[in-house]
């Protein structure tokens, strides 16, 4: 037997961002702390939405990520939208949350499933920001339960007359184009279709705009649709294919609030980190007590564990690969961890925790555990990936 020593190929994949991807991921973080960090707070109290900022993400090209080149995207994919949306979410959970509707719940199954005519009539408004994208599934009556909804679209021949209300919208009063789901027939999933709907069209409105606990600077409105007529061309994938469209798009989605909560999270642990670097003694000794060490401790080794989850689902869906137990994994985890991150936070920095950052914090990090799929819905669909 050779006593060489042989090298084996890799067996796992690399955890090392690619020199492309490393670079992106400073770039969004550039952006964040420059243009998000320092509004944050104000955005926040006033419930204004950050317009502005969305305009120059739009000009970093952060809305053209999941979009294929061919119709002016970058095309970077699942993985960078999460290196993306963590670092963005990490000084602004509203922006971020922002970005992540636009790219995953609107620009993604419109490449997928539009047609030719429909990406070229789109996207060049997309990509550079002259419409934002609203996903319009939920409503009184469907929540959790996506194919109790009752929003109808009925055939009039050369086009779809859609009547319903829609309930509550991320970004629906900014957007000028709508992913809007509703039933063309009497099967409770089957007939279901999908719908792009623009904004300007006759009957369509913007109601109520929730009160929200927190994400305030993100709008989440319900959108009305009063006898909207809509071009048959404006059918988005097969008629009574609109529920197999929106779980699908929803696994890109929990992505996206999974990254989402990793920047959260990050931002707990930085503020918990900061507060305990700070205390000293006279001789500039650190004194912070063992048990928040290791608390800090335990949520920095979560959060690398859920960013690992996070991308292996990232890289499953940019191989075109069905990743539905996974994302949901991720999500799962993740948005129990932002919370748990938010609550350490504020307990740890004791009053200052009442207030600034870390109260936001705790606010923001709550929404993670409910949209998208709530925190059991996950659990769902993780166990029917196990049982098959």
């Amino acid at each position: 037997m050779s006593n060489a020593t042989t090298s084996a190929p890799p067996q796992v994949g690399d955890f090392e961002l690619n020199p492309e991807l490393a670079a992106f991921r400073k770039t969004c973080r550039d952006f964040a702390e420059r243009e998000l960090r320092p509004n944050a707070a104000a955005w926040d109290k006033a419930a204004k939405f950050p317009a502005d900022a969305v305009k120059k993400a739009a000009a970093l090209g952060l809305l053209r990520i999941t979009t294929p080149r061919a119709y002016g995207g970058t095309e970077l994919g699942n993985v960078a939208s999460c290196v993306m949306l963590e670092e963005l979410n990490r000084c602004c959970p509203s922006t971020g949350v922002t970005v992540s509707v636009h790219n995953s719940l609107v620009c993604s199954p419109l490449a997928k499933w539009g047609t030719e005519d429909q990406k070229r009539r789109y996207f060049p408004k997309l990509v550079d920001g002259s419409w934002l994208g609203a996903y319009c599934l939920s409503e009184a009556g469907s929540g959790s339960d996506a194919a109790a909804l009752v929003c109808a679209a009925k055939d009039v021949g050369d086009a779809f007359v859609l009547d319903g209300p829609k309930l509550w919208i991320t970004t629906g009063s900014e957007a000028g184009l709508y992913v809007v789901f509703a039933r063309t027939g009497e099967d409770r999933v089957k007939g279901i279709s999908a719908f792009l709907v623009e904004r300007s069209w006759p009957g369509v409105g913007v109601g109520k705009k929730e009160r929200k606990l927190g994400i305030r600077a993100s709008p989440t409105v319900e959108i009305t649709l009063s006898n909207v007529r809509v071009p048959k061309q404006n059918l988005l994938g097969e008629l009574g294919r609109g529920f197999n469209i929106a779980l699908d798009t929803l696994d890109g989605g929990r992505l996206g609030i999974a990254s989402q909560s990793l920047g959260l999270a990050a931002a707990g642990l930085d503020l918990i980190r900061a507060h305990l670097q700070s205390q000293v003694d006279a001789k500039g000794r650190n004194v912070s007590t063992q048990a928040h060490q290791w608390e800090m401790a335990d949520i920095a080794a979560d959060l690398d564990a859920c960013r690992f989850l996070t991308w292996r689902a990232a890289v499953l869906r940019d191989r075109g690969l069905p990743c539905g137990p996974q994302a949901a994994m991720a999500k799962l985890k993740a948005s129990l961890l932002a919370n748990r991150a938010a609550r350490s936070a504020v307990a740890i920095l004791g009053h200052s925790g009442l207030c600034g950052d870390a109260e936001r914090l705790l606010r923001d990090a709550r929404i993670t555990e409910i949209y998208e799929g709530a925190t059991d819905i996950q659990r769902l669909v993780i166990a029917r990936g196990e049982i098959g």
